[in-house]
């Protein structure tokens, strides 16, 4: 509840803002049951009647990705990554073109990062998953994964077993022990398409945050552009935000250690797994990233976390209008000089 409520609360303070042409009033929809977090939509509407008929469109898209994306529960009359998984060493399943779409763009972000983003650890992640439900609702007998058991189940997360069939639209893993998990993709690529549904519509003044993945859509004003913050990891800091940011059309995402976790004998687990050692790296207290695309973005703040600072900037200094704010555990923050210039002043 304390992780819910800061989202919540990181939403009212940073991106309701105070002045607007008058002509247009700031309306607000938000959502608990969204890829298990907090959803919040925010518009600004000459009447209520147009933003809730947009929010109504944007909302039915992102329940729509959610179920496809949902590797944990079946939904009828639809084939869902739950389904694939299933299948796994089976048979290929006939799924939504969004699904071939989102699976081929992991491939893609894979070979960016070197294998730091991979959708095809899902019999790692699952162990760890695993683990930290036990941790939280039983902290006496919380416990870490063997590592013999994370190195067994990490021979079974080669992507290139994963078959996407794209004339066909069917996905095949081809080993009987692997799974998809698509948590650090599918946040983003799914608010990225909602904004490309608000832009098709020629909608500006809008900004989403799914889970914490900002997207903001044109300014919120004509000559006044968004302002978002940058949470602080040390929750216990009277200072909300590490770093305030002018944004429009564009993305905010930031992994970080201090929300989805659990402690073993004082030392904390968050949820991001480094493929290498098959454990959480804990170089930093969070990384954020700033590009359009919130679905690179997703997907560059987790494969950043678990690389040194050298070879991240290494790896945007490559890519076009991406910028990131590392966050080290003692506090001191580091940027690139992209992240900078867009700081609030």
């Amino acid at each position: 509840m304390r992780r819910i409520l800061s989202v919540i609360l990181a939403i009212c303070a940073v991106l309701s803002f105070s002045s607007c042409k008058k002509q247009k009033e700031k309306f607000t929809r938000s959502s608990l049951t969204l890829f298990d977090t907090q959803s919040v939509l925010i518009g600004y509407e000459s009447k209520k009647e147009e933003f809730e008929k947009t929010a109504d469109m944007v909302f039915e898209l992102l329940e729509t990705y959610h179920r496809l994306f949902d590797i944990y529960y079946e939904y009828e009359d639809i084939n869902n990554l739950k389904t694939v998984n299933d299948n796994a060493g089976i048979a290929p399943v006939k799924v939504d073109r969004e699904i071939i779409d989102m699976l081929l763009f992991s491939k893609e972000m894979y070979e960016k990062t070197g294998g730091m983003i991979n959708v095809a650890m899902g019999s790692v992640l699952s162990l760890w998953h695993h683990h930290r439900t036990i941790a939280l609702s039983d902290e006496e007998n919380a416990s870490v994964p063997d590592k013999a058991e994370l190195e067994k189940r990490a021979a079974h997360t080669d992507i290139d077993k994963l078959i996407i069939d794209t004339e066909n639209e069917t996905v095949y893993l081809k080993d009987k022990e692997m799974s998809l998990d698509v948590g650090a993709v599918a946040k983003g690529y799914a608010t990225e398409k909602a904004a490309k549904l608000l832009e098709s519509r020629q909608k500006k003044g809008y900004a989403l945050s799914i889970g914490g993945n900002v997207r903001c859509i044109g300014e919120k004003a004509p000559g006044e552009k968004w302002e978002v913050g940058v949470q602080n990891p040390d929750l216990s800091s009277s200072e909300a935000y590490v770093a305030l940011l002018a944004l429009s059309d564009m993305s905010l995402v930031t992994s970080g250690t201090y929300q989805r976790y659990f402690t073993v004998n004082g030392v904390k687990y968050h949820h991001i797994i480094d493929p290498e050692t098959l454990f959480p790296k804990n170089a930093y207290a969070s990384v954020s990233v700033l590009t359009k695309d919130s679905g690179i973005a997703d997907a560059l703040s987790t494969a950043l976390f678990n690389m040194t600072e050298e070879k991240g900037r290494a790896l945007v200094e490559k890519m076009t209008d991406v910028s990131v704010a590392w966050v080290y555990p003692d506090g001191t923050l580091s940027m690139t000089e992209g992240f900078e210039k867009l700081l609030s002043q």
